[in-house]
């Protein structure tokens, strides 16, 4: 039988795929930026873009409210954290190391010509203070990420299509996000974010996928901390 939207329901999709539509607006629009100018510091630890980002964090939050959906469908819930801790740790540096070892492969293959490492260069911290802060400031760039991506995207979503289209889907968005990065950037992302799901299903909760991504980017900018900081 069609799942028919009551009207709090389709506000929400309306609402969800709006907030998307503008992230990727705004996605392209830097990308093409970048192409002539350089932020001259961290874009990260910027007041402006860390109250832009705490804004969204609060607009996804709200979305899910209206949606009207359970939390357990949210993935807002976390049965048995020690455990999703755990293996989201686990699958956090796996994805981090895949990812490092790919890339370092397809800059020897081809040189820069289909990685950027633009933004990582841009959020790498240049002391022990700065990646503390950065890292702090991860938290908020994950947290957005999976309420957007995998809890509303995927889980709130799922009474209109299957969750593994949802997951393949979005997983294909959310690599696209991530064009400043270059093609191998956007490949990595979107095969990352399709694992990041298929977790998201496989826990119900956002707590596993979201420690797991966590730890695979910040595996990956300890590793530019320390090539930067030996200068490698």
């Amino acid at each position: 039988m069609l799942f028919l939207p009551a009207a709090p329901y389709a506000w929400f999709v309306l609402l969800t795929l709006l907030v998307t539509a503008w992230l990727g607006y705004n996605t392209w629009l830097t990308a093409r930026l970048l192409r002539t100018w350089r932020p001259p510091g961290n874009p990260l630890l910027h007041p402006l873009e860390t109250g832009v980002r705490c804004g969204l964090i609060a607009v996804c939050l709200a979305l899910g409210w209206l949606s009207g959906l359970p939390a357990a469908v949210l993935g807002w819930r976390t049965p048995q954290p020690a455990a999703q801790i755990g293996w989201g740790v686990l699958a956090g540096v796996a994805l981090g190391l895949l990812f490092l070892l790919a890339t370092r492969w397809v800059v020897w293959r081809s040189g820069k010509r289909y990685f950027s490492p633009l933004v990582l260069d841009l959020i790498v911290p240049h002391n022990r203070r700065e990646f503390v802060l950065t890292a702090l400031a991860m938290v908020t760039v994950v947290l957005l990420e999976e309420l957007l991506f995998r809890s509303l995207l995927v889980g709130g979503l799922t009474p209109l299509l299957p969750g593994p289209l949802l997951v393949l889907l979005f997983g294909l968005l959310f690599g696209l996000l991530h064009s400043p990065q270059g093609r191998w950037g956007m490949l990595g992302a979107a095969l990352a974010g399709v694992v990041l799901g298929a977790l998201f299903l496989l826990a119900g909760s956002l707590l596993l996928p979201g420690v797991a991504h966590y730890t695979a980017n910040m595996l990956q900018l300890a590793v530019a901390f320390r090539l930067r900081q030996s200068g490698g």
